[in-house]
């Protein structure tokens, strides 16, 4: 594989803006060598989420969704324009975009229609990025794996293991974003399998919480201060663990069809029904992503060897929900952000697809069917074709 300079773009469940990492690639004796050379975020105007957020509604108008698919296409392309005004990257040196787009719909099971099949859409249309961006696009990863048999999610984790994995220790890679995932890396000279799934939500009913609590005026808490103002109701707990995603068997994926919007406003009710503060319900909604996550990382701690966990996405800035991660861990596996390891804990996922991409792009398989139930290794991701070189 030729050396290229790839630009991944992510879009998660948060809605956060767009996540902008640039980064080398080269083949050194059958090695994928990386260097990221930049990183930035682009955040959303208020303005677009809202309407995101309306639009992720089953009934909400077709003609809206289809629009806004070819509107995020030139967004992005402007976006990415915009970020490197000013930097040491020269736009014309990228020779690929890597999007992911932004999920609107993620169906990993078939449902009882016979014309159901497993789908999942993300909208960003590519087509519109290359004509924008003058570059040729590689996205729409998630279809390919899910017709191979997969639920076309986690795509990270084949990343993981291609590029974080050790010779004699276990790691797991954790990822907060909206939606939580792990992968766990037993060590290279072990016969266990790599694991990753979703362990359900991550920072998407604290977001939610958040907002309701200050009237929409923040979109998360701030280095976790809401969270640890507030006591955890046990019982209330208790009973939010029960949910049945937490007990079905990997590979598994969710998102804001399970845990969304539906569903942060039904555990605000219950929490009002019971009396607690604002800061009560997001204490224990947060311990309810640190127990799941955590309750998975017990499982294979011992099977995988597991000796340290690093963490990436928004969640890694939640203090107190990374104290409660580590409180539910065994004292002898260390936590640690993944900047710690090489990889900017905001641009990993980014990062990610700009790998994914560059094997994509150059007809290499590219998604872990350990982790998402595919039959095989498939080359995932659509290309639409630079028309014209930048610059002429």
């Amino acid at each position: 594989m030729e050396a290229m300079r790839v630009c991944g773009l992510m879009s998660g469940t948060s809605l956060d803006g767009l996540d902008i990492a640039i980064a080398d690639f080269a083949e050194v004796e059958d090695k994928i060598s990386y260097q990221l050379i930049y990183f930035t975020t682009m955040p959303y105007s208020d303005e677009l989420k809202a309407k995101l957020l309306r639009l992720m509604d089953p009934l909400a108008p077709m003609q809206q969704v289809s629009s806004m698919n070819m509107y995020l296409g030139e967004l992005y392309a402007g976006l990415i324009k915009v970020a490197l005004e000013g930097t040491d990257v020269d736009y014309g040196s990228i020779d690929l975009i890597s999007s992911h787009g932004q999920t609107m719909w993620h169906e990993p099971e078939a449902g009882s229609d016979p014309f159901s099949r497993p789908n999942s859409l993300q909208i960003g249309d590519i087509s519109a990025l290359a004509e924008f961006a003058e570059k040729t696009v590689i996205g729409d990863f998630r279809p390919r794996d899910m017709a191979a048999g997969g639920q076309g999610a986690p795509l990270v984790p084949f990343a993981d293991e291609v590029l974080f994995r050790l010779e004699t220790a276990g790691r797991v890679l954790l990822n907060i974003g909206g939606i939580a995932n792990l992968t766990v890396l037993p060590p290279a000279n072990s016969e266990k399998k790599t694991l990753a799934y979703d362990t359900g939500p991550g920072n998407m009913i604290i977001d939610a919480f958040v907002k309701k609590h200050s009237g929409g005026k923040r979109n998360y808490d701030d280095g976790g201060k809401l969270g640890a103002a507030g006591a955890v109701n046990s019982e209330w707990l208790g009973q939010l663990l029960a949910h049945p995603y937490y007990g079905m068997a990997a590979p598994k994926s969710t998102g804001r069809e399970l845990f969304g919007a539906a569903y942060a406003d039904e555990l605000w009710s219950d929490g009002d029904k019971l009396g607690l503060s604002a800061e009560d319900k997001i204490a224990t909604v947060t311990k309810l992503t640190a127990e799941t996550i955590a309750a998975e990382i017990r499982k294979f701690a011992e099977s995988h060897e597991v000796e340290e966990v690093c963490i990436s996405g928004g969640g890694v800035h939640n203090s107190t929900l990374i104290g409660f991660i580590k409180e539910r861990l065994p004292g002898s596996i260390a936590v640690k952000s993944s900047s710690e390891i090489g990889i900017d804990s905001d641009a990993k996922e980014a990062f990610v697809f700009a790998l994914l991409g560059f094997l994509g792009f150059n007809k290499k398989p590219n998604n872990l069917p350990a982790a998402t139930g595919a039959e095989q290794p498939t080359i995932l991701g659509k290309i639409a074709w630079q028309s014209k070189h930048w610059g002429e």
